[in-house]
């Protein structure tokens, strides 16, 4: 049995995420990429020496989910946490250059998340990684809630983008539920999970792992057709999940909704970076279903733009002519039932 959604009613659907509306919540981290060249090897280590000739900076983590919605047309408010630094300078001033509603929280205690990638010939040399994985104090919680939880009520899809950096925790989502029942707020919780955060995810809407999380969650292999149909229905109803989209990189994604398993193979023609490549799919599917449109098309469409930015370097993300350029592409025959 397939689902025969065409590319005209799917290039349709993509003409409805203007100006949709999507709050996001998570680790907002600055991606910075150091281009040069190596044309010798240090004679202190066994290493290549790279003379940095440009550099570039990105919003990541949760602000690259922001910027993917933003990129689209919609309209995306973000929380997240900072540090009172340069790094965090340069992230609200990314925000304010996109005309992102930002709402940061400036930490004097906390380190903004700055990933540096030392890139050599097209490829990724070296990584090194500054961040403050310390406890989240109960003032900025506190701070954190206050700023958030008025939000709620004014959209549809709450986009929760965990990087395991400690904003999702506990004592959060249970505050976020309780403040979600005791106001009766009809709203979607879209999760992309970490691993050992995964018992607090229980009853989302849509929870998005990739293979490997999923078989960290369940301690069960992600290899084949059999064992990713048995890793996902397990992890559905073990979390009481309405659904679950697993990306399975190459292979595509396989999504578990109220009337079964669809697998949506891959669109990626060229795969030069999968960085941010899980930003893109749950963003984009989170806007599609601020737009009403349902789970399996709003995951087809996602599936498209991540095999847009795949085939760039870094972060990237998908403008409207991008995508209907892409899905004009689609053939209805790929979705199938498994």
């Amino acid at each position: 049995m397939n689902k025969n959604y065409s590319a005209d009613e799917l290039i349709a659907f993509a003409e409805r995420l203007s100006g949709k509306k999507v709050l996001v919540y998570g680790d907002i981290m600055l991606d910075r990429y150091l281009h040069g060249d190596a044309n010798r090897i240090s004679p202190e280590a066994p290493v290549p020496v790279v003379h940095i000739e440009s550099l570039k900076q990105m919003m990541g983590g949760a602000g690259n989910v922001a910027r993917n919605i933003h990129s689209l047309g919609g309209a995306v408010s973000l929380v997240s946490v900072c540090g009172n630094d340069h790094a965090g300078d340069i992230l609200e001033e990314m925000c304010d250059d996109l005309k992102i509603d930002a709402r940061l929280i400036r930490n004097p205690d906390r380190k903004t998340i700055t990933k540096n990638r030392i890139i050599a010939r097209h490829q990724q040399i070296l990584r090194y990684d500054e961040e403050d994985l310390s406890p989240l104090t109960e003032h900025l919680q506190k701070q954190i809630n206050q700023t958030l939880f008025p939000l709620l009520a004014e959209f549809d899809v709450l986009l929760i983008s965990d990087y395991g950096k400690g904003l999702i925790n506990k004592r959060f989502i249970k505050s976020l539920k309780q403040k979600i029942q005791a106001n009766d707020i009809n709203i979607k919780l879209i999760i992309d999970p970490k691993t050992p955060n995964y018992p607090l995810y229980n009853s989302a809407f849509l929870l998005t792992p990739n293979a490997k999380e999923t078989s960290e969650a369940t301690g069960l292999p992600v290899r084949n057709r059999a064992e990713i149909k048995t890793a996902g229905l397990y992890l559905k109803k073990e979390l009481r999940l309405e659904n679950l989209l697993t990306t399975l990189g190459a292979q595509g994604m396989a999504l578990f909704d109220s009337e079964g398993i669809w697998h949506i193979p891959t669109v990626a023609k060229d795969v030069f970076d999968v960085t941010g490549a899980g930003d893109t799919v749950i963003a984009v599917s989170s806007l599609c279903l601020a737009a009403g449109i349902p789970l399996l098309p709003a995951c087809i469409i996602a599936n498209y733009a991540a095999g847009i930015v795949v085939g760039e370097v870094g972060a990237a993300s998908v403008t409207p002519y991008d995508l209907t350029k892409a899905l004009q592409k689609h053939e209805s025959s790929l979705v199938s039932a498994w």
